[in-house]
């Protein structure tokens, strides 16, 4: 399989996770009876989130990815 191929897969699965705990959080701030506290999914988002970010700027530094030079 390409290496390209692989990361743009992980980066929409991490991305998915990402929506995943925060809907975890909305059920957990609608129920009052749960195991985690809702802090528990918004900060696991955040930090797959920061780990998103820092993994799209190593791939544009590696060159993997090419951001577009022109928005419009």
């Amino acid at each position: 399989m390409d290496t390209l191929l692989l990361f743009k897969l992980v980066l929409v699965l991490l991305l998915l996770f990402i929506i995943f705990n925060l809907g975890r959080a909305l059920v957990i701030m609608v129920k009052s009876d749960n195991k985690h506290p809702m802090s528990h999914y918004l900060g696991r988002r955040v930090l797959i989130s920061a780990l998103v970010v820092v993994a799209l700027i190593l791939a544009i530094g590696f060159g993997w990815l090419h951001p577009n030079p022109t928005p419009f």
